[in-house]
């Protein structure tokens, strides 16, 4: 009965994390229904993004050590009762500045759900056979959920109305915090836990002001006054929580959690596979509606093949061998075969190109990434102490969500750059302006995919020398112990 509890305990945390993962784009195909609907202009538009960005990436951190001192089922639960409050209020926005408030307080409980829904994972799961498992379904909803999400927020906008983009979160919230309420252990309250108020100070703000750096130059550019004050800033500031970090009595990221290379080759890698993947969803979110001319819907279900992908690289591939090879042996292939995929669909041109390079490439990053993602979680998360599993989970997401910002900035202001110099190379008498236009953007979108494309190698590169494990890492203290119970109700 307890070991049929843990798994529908895992539903549970894989429902939350799905939430968490699937808002940073389920907005994205319903923005321009919302920017009519709410009038809002077009140099604001961006914050429905931004302002869930900013908030989740900036406070995770902290969001971390908070389900350490408090308990990680109590924050969890928090997380899911505030996340449901905010979209319900974001869907029942009557003006623009309403609906950026509420998606950055979805950003705050966001930032508390998803280190408590990693850290329950890996506390829940210590056997090394059910944790390949668990780790299976977890890397596979972390890797689709941005794909899941496209295709959700394609069918909600088409069929019933942009605010059920965010209404949806509710009835979610609402069953997994029922399920949290009845299958997850309280979890621990370590004593000794204490919140590093400098800490939290100098690393949220370092973080908010790295983010918002990043989302800002998309829109204003790299050399902008604000874009490298708030980058340069955002350095000293991590810089200077760095060194807090090693004075502090009770850090707020213990150094333990960052010096052990395993997790550093897990970090880094997921930075530099989000910093990629992030943009060319975007891309190829253009590509299939602006030169394909795909209806939301059509565009959300043409990304179900890298979801079924990610399920199966992560579950039939990585869960199965993660006990049996070492992990870099999975994680070196997964970003290769990745990374193929990105050079075939960096060959697109004007004319339809979705069964001859995109589905093809969808499958491959699929496959790929759920391999890599998969193991890189189990990593980030093994033989960690108990106290700190809520700050490795939240560096684990960090890099997720800085990779993804960096990316997204990044990638498109080489994508506008290049499509700009292509239109005026080639602009002329005669010329037909709009095949001159999708041509340009094709292009630009080309350029950049090459870009992700190094970063996955990059990725490849780090996994395979800084990553040197025999077998990934058991939880610690695992080791003939049984694992947490999961059916006590506290």
């Amino acid at each position: 009965m307890a070991d049929n509890r843990r798994w529908w305990a895992l539903v549970v945390i894989a429902l939350a994390q799905l939430m968490v993962v699937l808002d940073m784009t389920i907005v994205n195909i319903a923005l321009p229904s919302a920017q009519a609907d709410l009038n809002m202009s077009d140099g604001n538009r961006q914050w429905v993004i931004t302002a869930y960005t900013l908030a989740f990436g900036g406070l995770l951190l902290l969001g971390g050590r908070v389900a350490d001192l408090v308990g990680r089922r109590t924050t969890f639960m928090v997380g899911l009762l505030g996340f449901a409050a905010a979209s319900a209020l974001g869907g029942a926005a009557t003006g623009s500045g309403m609906l950026f408030g509420a998606r950055a307080l979805q950003g705050v409980f966001a930032a508390l759900l998803a280190p408590s829904a990693l850290s329950l994972l890996a506390t829940t799961f210590t056997d090394p056979k059910d944790r390949g498992k668990a780790f299976g379904v977890f890397g596979a909803i972390v890797g689709a959920g941005a794909a899941i999400g496209l295709l959700a927020g394609g069918v909600l906008t088409e069929y019933l109305d942009w605010r059920w983009c965010l209404y949806v979160n509710v009835p979610i919230a609402l069953v997994a915090f029922a399920g949290a309420w009845t299958l997850l252990a309280p979890g621990e309250r370590h004593p000794d836990a204490r919140l590093d108020v400098p800490g939290a100070l100098l690393g949220s703000a370092g973080m908010l002001s790295l983010v918002y750096g990043f989302s800002e130059a998309e829109s204003r550019g790299w050399g902008d006054g604000l874009v490298l004050t708030l980058l340069i800033g955002g350095v000293v500031l991590l810089a200077a929580f760095g060194v807090w970090q090693t004075r502090a009595r009770v850090p707020l990221l213990p150094m333990s959690v960052v010096r052990d290379r395993q997790r550093v080759g897990a970090f880094l890698t997921v930075l530099l596979v989000t910093i990629g993947m992030f943009g060319v969803f975007l891309f190829l979110t253009y590509y299939m509606q602006g030169v394909l001319g795909y209806s939301p819907l059509k565009t959300g279900v043409a990304y179900l093949p890298i979801t079924a992908g990610m399920i199966v690289g992560s579950t039939q591939i990585a869960a199965r061998l993660l006990n049996r090879v070492p992990p870099r042996t999975l994680m070196v292939p997964g970003l290769l075969v990745a990374a193929g995929a990105l050079a075939l669909i960096a060959q697109v041109g004007v004319e339809p190109a979705y069964a001859s390079h995109i589905l093809p490439g969808m499958l491959m990053l699929g496959l790929g990434m759920g391999t890599a993602m998969m193991t890189s979680v189990s990593l980030a998360t093994g033989s960690v102490a108990p106290r700190d599993s809520g700050a490795a989970s939240a560096t684990f997401n960090t890099a997720q969500q800085v990779g993804g910002s960096i990316g997204t900035a990044l990638l498109n202001t080489i994508a506008a750059s290049v499509t700009a110099r292509y239109l005026t190379a080639h602009a002329g008498p005669g010329v037909n302006r709009r095949e001159l236009a999708a041509r340009a953007s094709v292009h630009g979108f080309n350029v950049a995919t090459w870009w992700a494309m190094g970063a996955l190698l990059l990725a490849a590169v780090v996994a395979g020398v800084v990553v040197n494990a025999d077998r990934a890492p058991t939880p610690e203290g695992a080791a003939g112990k049984a694992p947490e119970p999961v059916d006590a109700r506290g």
